[in-house]
């Protein structure tokens, strides 16, 4: 994410995903903390983002790496 244009994108289709409990897009560190309930899965958010047209250098879910 480079501007705040980018994080507002990641954000916004983030908040309209079911399942989502909170979330934390910093353009600054360049990530995003999302919390989800148990039934929402690593895919469905990776996708989610991708969406967006960003692309996505790492992701981690319950203290794991996971792929990108």
């Amino acid at each position: 994410m480079s501007c705040g244009g980018c994080s507002g994108a990641v954000e916004r289709v983030l908040k309209k995903l079911e399942g989502v409990k909170s979330l934390d897009v910093s353009l600054e560190s360049q990530s995003a903390t999302i919390v989800t309930e148990p039934s929402v899965t690593y895919e469905t958010i990776l996708s989610t983002i991708k969406k967006t047209g960003k692309t996505v250098n790492s992701g981690e879910a319950d203290g794991q790496s996971m792929s990108v």
